[in-house]
């Protein structure tokens, strides 16, 4: 497990008497950048929830950077952790959603340190300075003062990644980041995972751009109905996939 961000074995995971995840085995090697395809309901984003615990696994064992998630293993038991426990572990891995969910009563600049603020108690001159940094890196820089009502989508989510980004994490997820933004404004966003993938950031991204995900990805997973149908290199799964129900969503959406 040395080699993988995430190792996911036999993860199961139930919504009531519905099994969304039906035995998922993945591992994303670090350094690489994995994405996630499917139609909606195949378990993409429920699965990239549960590897920041925000979901729990009912089954199955599930590791980022070779710490076993939100579980404590004895005796071949899993025991749950304390909330406090796995809240400290979670800020290994930073986490972008569809929505933006920045708090709009404060700057740009305030969204960004704030987590690293109160969480780290680091120095806030150091932390300003880093987020200034940040926000130049997404090409932001002279937004700091702005309050989130002023900026596009776009750029909305460009400070969502440069706030992700500000906890200094090992993995990055992000959950179709692009999907609610402007056909027009959804370039300048790929832009920016782009140079975090140039950069060494280990990603796993749930995307409906393929586009993207040829370009960038050095695995791309095919998931329907709870399960892994097919996963590769960009090129082999997207251009000549091998599974009958793989090739049948991707003549509907290529």
């Amino acid at each position: 497990m040395s080699t993988a961000m995430v190792a996911a074995q036999n993860v199961r995971k139930n919504l009531g008497s519905t099994e969304i995840l039906k035995g998922i085995n993945l591992e994303v090697a670090k350094g690489s950048v994995t994405c996630l395809i499917g139609p909606s309901g195949s378990g993409k984003t429920t699965f990239l929830r549960c590897i920041n615990h925000l979901e729990k696994v009912d089954a199955g064992r599930l590791y980022v950077d070779g710490q076993l998630v939100g579980y404590t293993e004895r005796n071949g038991k899993l025991y749950e952790k304390k909330e406090r426990e796995t809240a400290k572990s979670r800020l290994s891995v930073g986490m972008v959603f569809q929505r933006f969910n920045l708090f709009p009563h404060m700057t740009v600049l305030a969204n960004v340190v704030e987590a690293p603020i109160q969480v780290q108690r680091r120095p806030r001159q150091e932390i300003t300075a880093e987020a200034q940094t940040l926000l130049d890196r997404v090409g932001l820089g002279h937004r700091g003062d702005a309050y989130p009502q002023e900026l596009s989508g776009g750029q909305q989510q460009r400070i969502a990644i440069a706030r992700a980004l500000a906890m200094k994490p090992n993995l990055m997820l992000f959950d179709e980041p692009t999907s609610a933004l402007d056909p027009e404004l959804v370039g300048e966003v790929l832009d920016v995972m782009r140079d975090l993938a140039e950069a060494g950031m280990t990603m796993v991204v749930v995307t409906h751009e393929l586009g993207f995900a040829k370009q960038v990805c050095d695995q791309v997973v095919f998931m329907d109905d709870g399960v892994v149908v097919e996963s590769g290199p960009p090129k082999e799964l997207l251009d000549r996939p091998q599974h009958e129900r793989t090739q049948a969503f991707l003549s509907k959406v290529l």
